[in-house]
């Protein structure tokens, strides 16, 4: 009964922290395109293997994490959790990636995109926190042209469908921001789910690839289950000629973040800070 009376504490102050908190930015300034549902608070849910999860987002926001010593032109990253496009495992792919980001002198957006089982408006939501963190990088300090994503699971999916599809106009545009581009300056994919969804397993056919991609990382473990999807999208990229780093560890399984205890959370934020500072170095 404890631990449930401390949950539904944290749960009420993780609510009024999104009507008070001038942390979290808005997407979409009046109704959300393609969403039946009117906006309202994220949904919260219980959990026992100690991760807090959202089951349910109608009103999309970026929740902003600021390092401690904050340079001019900083990088910026949007985080993207994953869940399988059904819920958000917001503090193992959210806040804790945040932080981590945070303590290398980084800019981190965590982006509640649209679940559960609305992949189109996750797209719709990713394109536009894209165009906004631009559009207001004055504000926060950030070079617009340094907006990179990183996603987890099914968050690499959404990461890499932005970075492939950035193209494709998914909404009507809404104000001034939707002019600048939707286009990542570099993509981080760990552990990345649904990219082999092509025939006998092979790239996902709505994924594009073409000449002006970002720069891929890509980190799996040969014991994921979806492992798969790291070998299809990087075979993918190097055959395209196109900018890929590439890890592929023998364990860790899936869905660790940067947890104690796991091998391959260990290992992936020191091999991405390496990448990070090449491709998109924090200027001291």
């Amino acid at each position: 009964m404890r631990k449930l009376f401390v949950f539904q504490l944290v749960m009420f102050a993780c609510l009024n922290c999104f009507s008070q908190n001038n942390n979290f930015i808005s997407l979409w300034p009046q109704k959300v395109p393609g969403e039946p549902k009117e906006k309202r608070d994220p949904v919260f849910v219980q959990s026992n293997d100690n991760v807090l999860r959202i089951s349910e987002v109608t009103n999309p926001v970026m929740e902003i994490f600021m390092p401690e010593k904050v340079v001019a032109d900083c990088p910026a990253v949007i985080v993207c959790p994953g869940g399988g496009y059904s819920i958000l495992a917001y503090d193992l792919e959210g806040t804790e990636i945040a932080s981590w980001l945070n303590k290398l002198g980084y800019v981190a957006f965590i982006l509640q995109y649209r679940v559960p089982d609305k992949q189109e408006g996750a797209l719709q939501d990713l394109q536009r926190a894209v165009r906004l963190v631009r559009k207001n990088a004055k504000t926060w300090n950030v070079d617009p042209e340094k907006v990179g994503v990183i996603g987890f699971s099914a968050g690499a999916s959404l990461c890499t469908r932005a970075s492939t599809l950035f193209g494709k106009k998914t909404y009507i545009p809404v104000d001034k921001a939707d002019s600048l581009s939707c286009k990542p300056t570099f993509t981080m994919l760990i552990y990345p789910a649904y990219l082999d969804l092509g025939k006998d397993h092979t790239l996902t056919p709505e994924l594009t690839l073409s000449k002006d991609l970002p720069p891929f990382f890509i980190f799996q473990t040969v014991d994921d289950p979806y492992g798969n999807s790291s070998l299809v999208m990087a075979k993918a990229l190097r055959d395209a000629k196109l900018p890929v780093e590439f890890h592929f560890l023998p364990h860790g399984g899936h869905g660790y973040g940067v947890r104690k205890g796991n091998p391959a959370a260990k290992a992936w934020p020191i091999l991405a800070e390496t990448w990070l500072v090449e491709n998109a170095p924090v200027l001291k």
